[in-house]
């Protein structure tokens, strides 16, 4: 899924806020390092994310018949593959 600079940057102000507010979290750096270490694991699980989809999009259209994307057929072999993926790149 694509996500715009923006929200990406409001999803890590949220998280670092969260911790914030956390009794039984101490912050050892300041909140900006935080704030941007939490977006930078965000960037890349997001990364991550669209990399397994891909694969997982390009083993469905390697098959030899075509198989229309919505029908239950590809559901059952995105998620196949996806979970195949997931597992390959340890995630």
């Amino acid at each position: 899924m694509r996500v715009s600079r923006d929200k990406l940057n409001k999803m890590a102000h949220m998280v670092a806020d969260a911790l914030a507010e956390t009794p039984e979290c101490d912050f050892l750096e300041d909140r900006n390092t935080i704030r941007q270490e939490a977006r930078n694991a965000l960037e890349k699980l997001l990364t991550d994310e669209m990399k397994v989809d891909q694969a997982a999009r390009n083993k469905i259209a390697s098959q030899r018949k075509i198989i229309l994307e919505g029908s239950q057929e590809w559901d059952i072999l995105y998620r196949k593959y996806y979970n195949e993926e997931v597992k390959r790149l340890g995630l």
